[in-house]
């Protein structure tokens, strides 16, 4: 009997490889509409047919058939939403070792937006980060190459190289009148997935920037180094989520884990009902119950969005900061054979706990802060998010784009980083920073208001 082995993914970027299960092949009876139907696709595939030999014949030049069958396939699936694809199989071999952690690169996340490379997020301590690669910037051209036509997996190919090399990046940014050169050197990208500080000597503050398949052990290692450093003095805990892409899904769901003690921590729904996947909490709170404050902005996405939804429905912790991305779709990677790559096929919705959907919505957090936006970035602050990516699926209700990301650089200047410390202090509580009736949905740390 054969059997089809697939890999689920959540990712606002570049995708990444989440949990494995296997499907039996079930048997199909079906009736004439059905036969009627299928009759029409074998039409429907003898002209792709047609089309294919066509130009094989008579194309100008001697065409690439591999070439030609992998453009297809590629055409048909970003045809159906902005995050299915087609990886050749290089590309499939590199999302693997994305997913480790490691990999060759720039450190730059990414997503194609008409036709050009636009940046998601620079992954902190990278080429790119260091280069002054800011989220929204959009990349027209590499190495003087154009990027339009290119497929995003091919343009991610292209900034991928051997240590040591370089490549040079034409980029447009919003309020700059003229494109930007930057020449970066390739590295080995590691990614520390999880970094951790005290804050203001009573606070465990701890930034987690992807969810790879390091992220919950360096979660676990970094909440025991910080209660052994701060002690018996420890108020909280400050998550920070921001401009966080997504990555593994089974991340997301132990780092959710890791707060909870029992509950939905999200559901997967498909086509079908009975592929309706749950997962729920373990007993055992890694911080031992004490308050949690999360972090998110319009940089937030997918596994971020996870984890923020399912602390929020179970009133574990405290929401701050703005809407988040609002990738509310799994993508399942489906392995072609040996040598053939693999589809990345977007085949569920998720929902958080208390069954919402944030496809194309986002995270409302309990408490908005917008901050201090310099002026020579203010054109910029803003993400999209999903509601402006062309084909995505569709939410009912209104859906929502544009949320701020920016994040001062210093932590003396966060508005939402300060909040967090005063509740956790005790200086302001979430009922006095909270939503207000007919306010303005803007809080911040001087004086708290209104949010939705």
């Amino acid at each position: 009997m054969m059997r089809k082995t697939s890999v689920i993914l959540l990712s606002a970027a570049t995708g990444a490889a989440l949990m494995l299960f296997v499907t039996q092949p079930r048997a199909v009876f079906m009736g004439s509409s059905a036969r009627a139907a299928t009759a029409d696709t074998y039409r429907q595939l003898n002209l792709f047919g047609d089309v294919f030999e066509r130009v094989r014949s008579d194309y100008v030049e001697k065409p690439d058939d591999t070439k030609l069958i992998e453009s297809a396939i590629s055409g048909m699936l970003t045809g159906l939403d902005p995050h299915s694809s087609y990886m050749d199989a290089k590309s499939f071999r590199d999302m693997q070792v994305q997913t480790r952690g490691e990999f060759g690169g720039l450190g730059i996340e990414v997503t194609m937006e008409d036709g050009l490379i636009k940046v998601v997020s620079p992954i902190d301590d990278t080429p790119a980060s260091r280069a002054g690669v800011m989220a929204n910037d959009i990349i027209t051209n590499l190495d003087d190459e154009a990027v339009q036509g290119l497929t995003l997996n091919q343009a991610v190919e292209k900034m991928r190289g051997p240590v040591n090399t370089k490549i040079k990046l034409k980029i447009i940014r919003k309020g700059q009148d003229n494109p930007i050169d930057v020449t970066l050197v390739r590295d080995n990208i590691r990614v520390r997935s999880v970094r951790a500080r005290v804050e203001a000597d009573d606070i465990a503050y701890i930034r987690i920037t992807t969810f790879n398949e390091q992220t919950t052990e360096g979660l676990k290692r970094e909440v025991a180094n910080l209660s052994n450093q701060i002690g018996d003095k420890l108020k909280g805990y400050i998550i920070d989520l921001r401009n966080n892409p997504g990555g593994l899904l089974e991340e997301a769901v132990t780092v959710s884990d890791s707060f909870l003690e029992k509950g939905e921590i999200v559901s997967t729904r498909g086509r079908n009902a009975e592929e309706t996947q749950r997962r729920t909490a373990h007993s055992g709170d890694l911080t031992k119950g004490k308050p949690v404050i999360v972090l998110v902005n319009g940089g937030s996405a997918s596994a971020s969005e996870i984890v923020a939804g399912a602390l929020q429905d179970h009133k574990r912790a405290t929401i701050v900061g703005t809407r988040s991305f609002g990738k509310g779709s799994v993508q399942t990677i489906i392995p072609l054979g040996s040598g053939n790559g693999a589809l990345r096929l977007t085949t569920a919705r998720y929902y958080t706990p208390s069954g919402k959907s944030i496809q194309a919505k986002g995270i409302v957090p309990d408490i908005e802060v917008l901050q201090d936006v310099p002026d020579e970035l203010k054109s910029r602050t803003d993400t999209k998010g999903e509601a402006s990516l062309r084909g995505h699926l569709k939410n009912d209700g209104d859906e929502k784009t544009g949320s701020q990301s920016y994040v001062p650089p210093d932590a003396k200047d966060d508005k939402a980083l300060k909040l967090a410390d005063d509740l956790l202090h005790g200086i302001k509580n979430s009922a006095s920073a909270a939503p207000t009736p007919g306010g303005d949905n803007k809080a911040t740390t001087d004086k708290p208001k209104a949010a939705n």
